[in-house]
């Protein structure tokens, strides 16, 4: 008995270290020259967490073993070779399986005696929660990889959605069970009913949100596996649980309202409403003819450049150009020109995604600019050059009233004196809205892969 309250007390210390190390790890990550050492704070913080955890007698060793070495094994193998271009799934498939992590302990207490209603309420609201924050993330990947086409309007789609405002009062009717039981007879298998319709739940809930929409759909269901995982911490009474998760959930949640704020939208609307499909898109017969040019002839232009913009988006990441990008601003900074970045947080496909690519190529943090730094000096810049991005500089979000994106906050390259725009066709971007730059009087179409068009221009520099 007294070893079992020692080894208790060193587990609420190691608790405590580790929560500590995970807020101090989450601040460290908001800056990029602490942002490493921060990633390895808390995830030392989380190993120190669960090596203390197999200190109790109450836990077979092995299996929590088998779980950390088949784990561990999967998760290296799957971030030692996934590509840039695929960290937005990658994300969004473990936010899934936090979710199915807390899906499973909630499911498991269930079983447990003598809960009481608080219990019981909170194993509904845990497995409600965890379940919806899996099957929705693994639709999120299905929409970020592409393999999933289906969207708002679709028959599936719309039947699913009807799963998805069922759960809802069926959630109400699971936590208020024990009460209602004594005055009704119970549903037969009513709980088996319950998990299942909450998985198909998830998938109702993510579905019909528009390709425009997945970067805060991805910190919402962040932040959804984080409260999860809170409150299967407090089913398990796991201090360092209730605080990770917590610290997730909250962080999450904050960085949802941030982008959905950057769009000029509401959560609600995200969720609700979404983005139009494409074929609202105004086709490029209707906009005009595109001035195509040369690498050679981009580069007579930005020779003579004082100031360069260069914003990237989802088109950078598939060529993976970020290294040669940063060459071709070393050298216009060579070459006594202003080199700016300008980042939206909505670029790309998941938040911070081009942060994350120009900090791999080791760009400063002191050159990325927000649109706001940007927007009211941009018809003083020279040249900015929009590498693969789309959506995030699509003036009609500005100018037309009826657009599908109309009042999103856009990085307003249009009122640039020149503009070069490097894409490989003239498709429209995930949220399937055709862009109207493509078309101005100052926008120059650089056709091809990125990666081979700015290294040609890097080649002009060198010679």
């Amino acid at each position: 008995m007294e070893n079992f309250i020692n080894i208790q007390v060193i587990q609420n210390v190691v608790y405590i270290i580790s929560s500590v190390m995970f807020i101090l790890g989450i601040k460290m990550l908001g800056k990029e020259a602490t942002a490493v050492r921060g990633n390895y704070l808390s995830a030392l913080a989380m190993f120190s967490a669960v090596a203390v955890t197999c200190l109790s007698l109450e836990i077979d060793i092995k299996i929590i073993l088998a779980g950390v070495i088949i784990g561990g094994l999967v998760g290296s193998l799957i971030a030692i070779k996934v590509k840039m271009t695929a960290i937005p799934e990658m994300v969004a498939l473990f936010n899934g399986f936090g979710g199915l992590a807390t899906f499973l302990i909630a499911w498991s207490q269930f079983n447990e005696t003598g809960n009481s209603m608080f219990q019981h309420a909170l194993i509904m609201l845990t497995i409600y929660i965890g379940g919806i924050t899996f099957s929705g993330s693994l639709i999120a990947y299905g929409k970020l990889s592409e393999k999933l086409k289906l969207g708002k309007g679709s028959i599936i789609t719309n039947i699913f959605i009807s799963f998805f405002y069922l759960s809802m009062p069926a959630l109400i009717y699971v936590i208020a069970e024990p009460s209602i039981s004594q005055l009704i007879p119970q549903v037969p298998s009513y709980f088996l009913i319950f998990l299942g319709l909450t998985l198909i739940a998830g998938i109702g809930f993510v579905m019909p949100i528009g390709g425009g929409d997945m970067p805060v759909v991805i910190s919402l269901l962040n932040s959804l596996s984080g409260i999860a995982a809170a409150f299967a911490g407090l089913l398990l009474l796991n201090n360092v649980l209730i605080v990770a998760g917590s610290l997730v959930g909250a962080s999450g949640l904050i960085l949802t309202v941030i982008m959905a704020k950057a769009m000029n939208r509401t959560i609600i609307n995200i969720l609700f409403v979404g983005y139009a499909s494409s074929s609202q898109a105004t086709s490029s017969e209707d906009q005009g003819e595109v001035k195509p040019i040369t690498a050679d002839d981009a580069y007579l232009i930005l020779e003579n450049a004082s100031s360069v913009l260069v914003i990237p988006g989802y088109g950078m990441a598939v060529a993976q150009a970020q290294h040669v990008v940063r060459e071709m601003g070393e050298l216009l900074e060579d070459n006594g020109t202003e080199v700016k970045y300008g980042i939206h947080p909505v670029a790309g496909r998941m938040p911070g995604h081009m942060n994350v690519l120009l900090a791999e190529a080791n760009v400063s943090y002191d050159l990325l600019a927000e649109p706001d730094d940007v927007n009211p000096s941009m018809d003083s810049i020279d040249v900015a050059i929009v590498i693969g991005a789309n959506d995030v500089v699509n003036p009609s979000a500005t100018e037309e009233e009826g657009s599908p994106i109309y009042g999103m906050p856009i990085i307003e390259v249009h009122n640039a004196k020149t503009v070069f725009v490097l894409k490989r066709s003239m498709s429209s971007g995930f949220a399937g809205v055709q862009n109207p730059l493509f078309f101005k009087e100052n926008t120059r179409m650089l056709f091809g892969d990125a990666k081979e068009s700015i290294g040609q221009i890097v080649a002009e520099f060198k010679d």
